[in-house]
């Protein structure tokens, strides 16, 4: 599953980066190559564990 949201990030950098004409599709492919990116840094992000969970444990 990691590398599927690998994989779509790259594919969404790279629609990002086309420089096509001006054509009205094309910000909506770039709009939704955006939330692409967005969704799956978030849940990439979500598995690394946090720096201060140990402080976190010894509060409670």
């Amino acid at each position: 599953m990691k590398i599927i949201q690998i994989v779509l990030m790259v594919l969404a950098v790279f629609v990002l980066l086309l420089k096509k004409g001006n054509d009205e599709y094309m910000i909506y492919l770039k709009v939704g190559a955006v939330v692409v990116f967005m969704v799956s840094m978030m849940r990439l992000s979500t598995k690394t564990p946090s720096k201060n969970q140990n402080k976190e444990d010894k509060d409670v």
